[in-house]
């Protein structure tokens, strides 16, 4: 009897290289591929146009472990919030984010998060473990299916915003993207997908190395240490000084420009100093910066900023030259907007 293992963890190489040390073609990657990310198919058995024997020969080989939908929620401004039920049990949740001009599906990369970031919902779960590629594929995968059912449109953007730190499962968030994008996947373009970080140094620098070709997002927050600190712990051992070099990196080997991400908080960051600092760190990297609204977690002590405060703060950043943008929250009435992801137990 072979040890099976989960078909979707294995790459386009290591298929070919499968099926050629087992006597068969390495088309058959190709073939099967097709099947498992175009077609979504989860099951060996409906893969129809395999040849007589193949489909036995892979189910004594691998397994696939599909995600279902646990619950769904839509909500009064059309995003659609998704439980997610993995094969052992555990929840993560995916959204669509529904606009007039695209459809973003924002998906998970962990079960929980370790990084405890005081703001976030997902920060006070334990980290269980990383999502697998395929667990991240079918997050897309059935977002994509919601958009053109629910709203007669394509899937047009990918945001690695849900639950967990993506660049703490690195190997699989970046295998997930290269089937979003590949013909045999979903052929989604690089630039229709962002990879957010709460901003693990080393990390960055390793997309750099890699010369990725998709979208890079720092959850910032606050542009000094101190601050930061307070509500992020991530920056004890991943400082400001420590992230623009890692961000400068990033640009030298990419020629990407990052998304600054930042929450605007009530009495806390949200002050003209505050913008100053923001702008003394955003002038150092090619960037854009992205004003969040807060969206409360319960019990938090943290209240989203006025909107005339929030005006002079974007004002301060755009008379210097910032790029900066605000995004609206989405989906609040269901626990969907930012920061909010498992703020009510759905299983």
């Amino acid at each position: 009897m072979h040890h099976k293992q989960d078909i979707r963890a294995l790459n386009y190489k290591q298929l070919e290289e499968f099926f050629l040390a087992h006597g068969e073609k390495k088309y058959r990657a190709k073939e099967l591929t097709n099947w498992l990310y175009k077609k979504s198919v989860v099951n060996f058995a409906e893969m129809t146009d395999l040849k007589a024997g193949l489909v036995e020969f892979l189910e004594n080989h691998f397994y696939i472990n599909p995600i279902t939908i646990e619950k769904k929620q839509v909500s009064d401004d059309r995003t659609i919030k998704n439980a997610f039920k993995l094969h052992d049990g555990n929840i993560v949740e995916g959204v669509l984010i529904p606009s007039d001009n695209r459809m973003t599906a924002c998906v998970s990369s962990q079960v929980g998060c370790s990084l405890t970031c005081k703001f976030c919902a997902t920060g006070k779960l334990d980290r269980i473990r990383n999502l697998e590629v395929g667990e991240i594929y079918d997050q897309v995968a059935i977002i994509k299916q919601q958009s053109e059912s629910h709203y007669n449109m394509p899937l047009s953007n990918v945001v690695f915003m849900g639950m967990g730190e993506p660049l703490l499962n690195y190997n699989n968030v970046l295998q997930a993207i290269e089937q979003l994008t590949s013909g045999q996947g979903l052929n989604m373009a690089p630039r229709r997908i962002t990879v957010s970080t709460a901003g693990i140094a080393k990390m960055i620098k390793k997309l750099g190395d890699d010369e990725v070709n998709f979208n890079l997002a720092l959850s910032l927050h606050a542009a000094n240490d101190k601050k930061r600190e307070n509500i992020m712990p991530i920056n004890e051992h991943n400082n400001l000084h420590a992230l623009i070099k890692a961000l400068q990196y990033f640009y030298a080997k990419t020629k990407s420009v990052v998304m600054l991400e930042y929450i605007v908080f009530n009495n806390f960051n949200d002050e003209l100093q505050d913008a100053e600092e923001l702008f003394q760190f955003a002038k150092q990297v090619p960037c854009k910066v992205n004003l969040i609204e807060y969206n409360s977690i319960g019990d938090s002590i943290y209240k989203n900023t006025s909107e005339e405060k929030l005006e002079a703060f974007q004002q301060y950043l755009y008379e210097r030259d910032v790029f900066v943008t605000r995004r609206r929250s989405r989906g609040k009435d269901i626990d969907a907007a930012c920061g909010q992801l498992a703020n009510k137990n759905l299983a």
